[in-house]
């Protein structure tokens, strides 16, 4: 019988807490829609609704008990601050865990590269590979996600995101990596950080929770690579550069695979490698080096984890493709919904570029580009005319520049929500077509591909 993820005692003594009985639980939550049976429910605090007032309806869904700053009817640990005794269970995690962590941050392809390196680890030890679920990387994501850790996990992988700076320095400290991995950088959140340079600043703030000798992994095809490499030399025992043909790790080349993806032979640190990564695109190639240079960099087995990268599924609104149904035949559906800036834009827009038939975009409004916003929304339109993109909806007022930008190299369309963007969708969808759908989270249009990708069921 495998150990629980926590005791009471041991929440106990992580948290300062008492417990008002002993118990044992499997899980963590602090979204009462994500409860299980045997879980703890944390009671965060907040702005809109308060925890507490959904203790009831976790303990109805299963959960074992609650960790709670007022007395609650059922079992419970009683803390003085919920937000801080659930930092403080992270730390104990982290403290208790004698495996190897990464953490991963970036502008573009964090999550993708989560994912696909937590999949190539797997490989040789299943079921003993934690990694951060959805996009839990802020500072209430990430302590969830440290406490979540089982025991016993041999790797975890651990995704860190940030909106200002300041923000991945405290979170680097919780999770202390052995490896700190940066994907890309680009203009997402330049509002608050002003410049390029100051979102490589911020995203270099990783470096500074490394452990002893820890290894700094930095995209070489930026021009920040320098500003990265000497804040990470402040704190690693090692950096690597991938990416570039100059970088420690890169692909010395790469063609397309059948079946799409890309068959690609790269140089390691330590051997040479010829594998498959599934998933479309040149911004793959370069997630699959960063994975490859963090497999070698934790000691773990490179063969393995090229034959993780042949076999990635498309991931929820980072590149899932759905074949749509039509009187006909049928249209394929691009779900890049969950994440927009101008650099994954461009990249996906390559992607589709690559498609066969007639070419569609649905694109929302890029959000957190402040004053750069317009400038940024009509510098897409060259890359949407290289992908020769017949027919472009746009989703959001932020979308006028690039409306105008586009006047006489496509069919544009601008309208102000994503069910006006399905209605029209489908209106257009044709056998054959080839659609792109890319956009902030926050804009919804993973509303839109519900609909679309299920209208021909």
């Amino acid at each position: 019988m495998s150990a629980p993820l926590w005791t009471s005692a041991e929440i106990e003594q992580a948290t300062g807490g008492t417990a008002s009985e002993l118990f044992d639980v499997g899980g963590i939550a602090f979204d009462s829609r994500e409860i299980e049976p045997g879980f703890l429910f944390v009671a965060m605090p907040g702005t809109v609704a308060d925890g507490h007032d959904f203790v009831a309806g976790a303990f109805l869904k299963g959960a074992t008990a609650a960790l709670v700053s007022r007395p609650v009817d059922g079992p419970h640990v009683l803390v003085a601050d919920v937000p801080a005794a659930l930092t403080a269970l992270a730390i104990a995690a982290r403290a208790r865990m004698s495996g190897k962590v990464v953490g991963v941050t970036g502008s573009v392809g964090k999550t993708s590269t989560k994912e696909a390196l937590a999949a190539a680890l797997e490989r040789r030890a299943r079921g003993r590979v934690h990694r951060s679920v959805k996009s839990y990387n802020n500072h209430t994501g990430v302590p969830l996600s440290l406490a979540r850790m089982p025991r016993d996990s041999r790797y975890a992988v651990l995704e860190m995101g940030m909106n200002h700076a300041g923000e991945i320095s405290a979170l680097t400290r919780l999770v202390r990596p052995h490896v700190a991995l940066i994907t890309a950088i680009g203009p997402a959140h330049i509002e608050n950080l002003g410049s390029l340079d100051g979102i490589a600043d911020a995203k270099g703030e990783i470096f500074q929770g490394l452990e002893e000798e820890g290894v700094a992994i930095i995209p070489a095809n930026t021009p920040q690579r320098d500003r990265l490499i000497r804040a990470a030399r402040r704190h690693a025992g090692e950096t690597i550069t991938f990416g570039a043909p100059d970088a420690e790790v890169s692909a010395l080349h790469f063609v397309p695979a059948d079946g799409g993806g890309s068959l690609v032979t790269a140089r390691l640190v330590h051997c040479e490698l010829t594998f498959t990564v599934s998933q479309r695109g040149e911004h793959w190639v370069s997630n699959a080096l960063a994975v490859l240079a963090a497999v070698e960099a934790v000691g773990a087995d490179v063969a393995a984890a090229g034959l993780a990268l042949a076999d990635l599924g498309g991931l929820k609104g980072r590149g899932e493709r759905h074949r749509v149904a039509l009187p006909g035949g049928e249209a394929l559906l691009i779900d890049e919904s969950y994440n927009a800036n101008p650099a994954s834009v461009a990249a996906t827009l390559k992607t589709l570029a690559t498609e066969p038939g007639r070419h569609l975009l649905v694109l929302g409004a890029m959000r957190e580009l402040g004053t750069h916003s317009d400038e940024l929304h009509a510098g897409l339109a060259d890359p949407i005319s290289d992908a020769e993109v017949r027919e472009v909806i746009l989703v959001g007022e932020e979308t006028q520049p690039l409306e105008r930008a586009l006047s006489g190299r496509a069919e544009v369309a601008r309208v102000g929500s994503p069910d006006e963007a399905a209605d029209l969708l489908l209106q257009r969808l044709a056998p054959g077509d080839a659609v792109l759908v890319k956009a902030s989270n926050s804009v919804g249009l993973a509303k839109l591909v519900e609909r679309v990708a299920g209208a021909g069921r």
